[in-house]
C-alpha cells in the first residue's frame, strides 16, 4: 500500500476517535476515557504524518521535529499534573493560545511560499485569526491569574477597536488579492491583530471570562481549520471544526445563562463599573450562625442543596464538601448539588471540581433540573457563589444582572451562605440574598468552615 494511502486511513481512524472522544466527554463517567481515545489519535495522526512523509527530508528535520515534541510533551505534561484546580481556567487559556500561535506561525511562514489567491486566503484567516486568539487568551490568562486586576477601557473604545477589526481585515485581503504584498505589509497585518487581541478582551470584566474562553476557544478551531484547508490535512480540518464548533456552541450556552447577547459580553465589560449602571445598595440586617448551629440545622433537614461557586474552587475545599454530603447521606438526608452554568472561570470549572473529589454525577444537578426543587429544599447551603444566586436579577430591573438565569434558592426554607466577607461578586452590586430573613451567614474561609462543619457533625453522631 502506498504511503498517502496508508496516510489517508490514519487520518480518518484519527478524525473518528476525536469525534468518539468529544461525544465521550459531554459524561464525566466517559470523559476520562474519551480523552485517552482522542489523545490516542492525535498520536497516530502524528507518528503517521512524521513517518509516511512523502518526499526528502533531511536527517537534522527528523532529530528537530523529535526534539520539539519532547520538549512539548515535557512542559504540558508537568504543568497539566502540577496545575491546582483554581488555576485550571488560567491553564485553558495558555493552551488555547499556544494552539492560535501556532497557527498564526504556519501562516507567517506559508505566505511566503506564494499560490492562488483562495490559497492566500486561507494563509492570512490562519494568520488574523490565530494572531487574535494568542494574544486575546494570554490577556484572559493575565486577568484569571490577577496579573490584570481591572478592565481597561479607552475613549471611544467601541469605535476603536470596530475600526481597527476592519482594518485588520481590510489588509488581509488586499495582501490577498492584490498580489504584491510586502513583508513589511504581513508583519504589520500579523502586528494589527495581535494589537487588536489585546484591544478585543482587555476591556471585558471577570464575570464575562467564561464566555470570553469559549469564544477565543472556537477560534483557535477555526484557525486551525484554515490549517487544514491549506495542507489538505483531514485531522486538522476535523479537529479545528470540532473545536471550532463545539466552542461557538457553548458561547451561545455561556451567553443564554447569562441573558445577554455576545455582543454585550464584547462591549459591555459586564462586572466592571455595574453599580454606576444604576443599581442601588442594598439595606438590611445580616444574621450569623455559628458552625454548631449550622450543623444542627443541616443534620435534621430532610434535603440539602449545595450550591458550589467560585470561592470553593479558591479554598480547594471539593473534598470537605463531598465528606460533608456523605455524612449527611448517611443519616438519611437527600443532597444534591445546583450547578450554574456561569458558575466558576470557566466552562464547567464547577462540574470538573467536584468530580475531581469523586462526587456522584447523578448528584450535580443543572439550574433549570434545580430551580423547581429548591421550595421543597430545608436547607441550601451557599459556597462561595454571589451573583448567581443573587435575587436582583428578578427583582431590580435597574441591576446590571437583571434578566440573568439564577439559581432560586430564595425559595428554600433555609439558607446557609459561607463566605469570607460581604465583598460584592464580580458584577460589584450588592446580593439581596443575604440580607433575606431566611438567610445565615457562615463567615470564613470556606476548607476552614466546611472543617469545622464535618467535625461539628461527627460529634452528633
Amino acid at each position: 500500500m502506498e504511503n498517502h494511502y496508508l496516510l489517508d486511513i490514519i487520518y480518518l481512524i484519527a478524525s473518528m476517535t476525536f469525534v468518539i472522544g468529544l461525544k465521550m466527554l459531554s459524561h464525566p463517567a466517559t470523559a476520562r476515557r474519551g480523552n485517552l481515545i482522542a489523545a490516542a489519535g492525535m498520536l497516530a495522526a502524528i507518528v503517521g504524518t512524521i513517518a509516511l512523509h512523502e518526499g526528502e527530508v533531511k536527517p537534522v528535520i527528523y532529530i528537530l521535529i523529535t526534539i520539539a515534541i519532547l520538549i512539548g510533551t515535557i512542559i504540558g505534561w508537568r504543568t497539566a499534573k502540577r496545575v491546582a484546580m483554581t488555576k485550571m481556567p488560567e491553564l485553558v487559556s495558555l493552551f488555547n493560545g499556544m494552539g492560535g500561535a501556532c497557527a498564526a506561525l504556519i501562516s507567517l511562514l506559508e505566505f511566503h511560499n506564494g499560490g492562488n489567491t483562495t490559497r492566500i486566503v486561507i494563509i492570512m484567516l490562519g494568520l488574523i485569526i490565530g494572531s487574535i486568539s494568542f494574544a486575546g487568551s494570554i490577556i484572559a490568562f493575565m486577568k484569571l491569574n490577577g496579573t490584570l486586576k481591572k478592565a481597561i477601557r479607552l475613549p471611544k473604545y467601541n469605535a476603536v477597536n470596530t475600526i481597527m477589526m476592519f482594518v485588520v481585515f481590510a489588509a488581509g485581503g488586499y495582501l490577498a488579492f492584490s498580489g504584491s504584498g510586502s513583508n513589511m505589509m504581513l508583519y504589520g497585518v500579523f502586528a494589527l491583530a495581535l494589537l487588536y487581541g489585546v484591544m478585543f478582551v482587555i476591556p471585558i470584566g471577570g464575570a464575562d471570562m467564561p464566555v470570553v474562553i469559549s469564544l477565543l476557544n472556537s477560534f483557535t478551531g477555526l484557525a486551525a481549520a484554515m490549517g487544514g484547508f491549506l495542507y489538505g490535512n483531514q485531522v486538522m480540518l476535523t479537529g479545528g471544526i470540532l473545536v471550532g464548533s463545539a466552542g461557538t456552541f457553548l458561547t451561545i450556552v455561556m451567553c443564554r445563562a447569562m441573558n445577554r447577547p455576545l455582543f454585550n459580553v464584547i462591549f459591555g465589560a459586564f462586572g466592571e463599573g455595574a453599580v454606576k449602571a444604576g443599581s442601588s445598595a442594598v439595606h438590611g440586617t445580616i444574621k450569623d450562625i455559628s458552625i454548631s448551629d449550622a450543623a444542627v440545622l443541616m443534620n435534621y433537614s430532610k434535603k440539602v442543596i449545595i450550591v458550589p461557586g467560585y470561592g470553593l474552587a479558591v479554598a480547594q475545599a471539593q473534598h470537605v464538601i463531598h465528606e460533608l454530603e456523605q455524612i449527611l447521606e448517611k443519616r438519611g438526608v437527600d443532597v444534591k448539588y445546583a450547578i450554574h452554568p456561569v458558575a466558576g472561570r470557566m466552562p464547567g470549572h464547577m462540574n470538573v471540581l467536584l468530580a475531581e473529589s469523586n462526587v456522584d454525577y447523578s448528584k450535580l444537578k443543572e439550574m433549570e433540573e434545580v430551580n423547581p426543587e429548591f421550595a421543597n429544599t430545608d436547607v441550601v447551603l451557599v459556597v462561595g457563589a454571589n451573583d448567581v444566586v443573587n435575587p436582583a436579577a428578578h427583582n431590580d430591573p435597574s441591576s446590571p444582572i437583571y434578566g440573568m438565569p439564577i439559581l432560586d434558592v430564595e425559595n428554600a426554607r433555609h439558607i446557609i451562605i459561607n463566605k469570607r466577607s460581604m465583598n460584592a461578586g464580580y458584577a460589584g452590586i450588592d446580593n439581596e440574598l443575604f440580607y433575606n430573613p431566611k438567610t445565615s451567614m457562615l463567615f470564613g474561609d470556606a476548607k476552614d468552615a466546611l472543617t469545622k462543619l464535618v467535625t461539628e457533625l461527627k460529634t452528633m453522631e
